[in-house]
């Protein structure tokens, strides 16, 4: 999902994910998510609607990816997510490569 570049508009970025949300509820299937947050400013409501969305996407969710988080918003959606109750795998990076990699690797 690219939720990046979207800097301060939130109002637009919410729009985003709540069309995510409805093409992965057509597809009826688990996915592994990377989540590209680059140059998107993270506020309390973008966590709170990040959070959300995730909890609403949850069943359908394997594994997610975050890309563009810097360490301070990692550390604040990490205490998001553990007050949310989502115990999916969730590893964050700064190269979208990176990201990919992880998402395919099968243990």
């Amino acid at each position: 999902m690219k939720y990046g570049s979207k800097y301060k508009n939130e109002e637009m970025l919410f729009e985003l994910m709540r069309k995510e949300e409805e093409f992965i509820f057509k597809t009826n299937k688990k996915l592994k998510i990377w989540i590209d947050m680059y140059k998107t400013s993270v506020t309390s409501a973008v966590l709170n609607e990040l959070i959300n969305n995730l909890t609403n996407l949850d069943p359908y969710i394997e594994k997610l990816a975050f890309v563009g988080f810097s360490r301070i918003n990692q550390w604040r959606f990490k205490r998001c997510v553990n007050k949310a109750g989502i115990k999916k795998p969730v590893s964050y990076f700064s190269d979208p490569e990176d990201a990919k990699t992880w998402l395919v690797y099968e243990r």
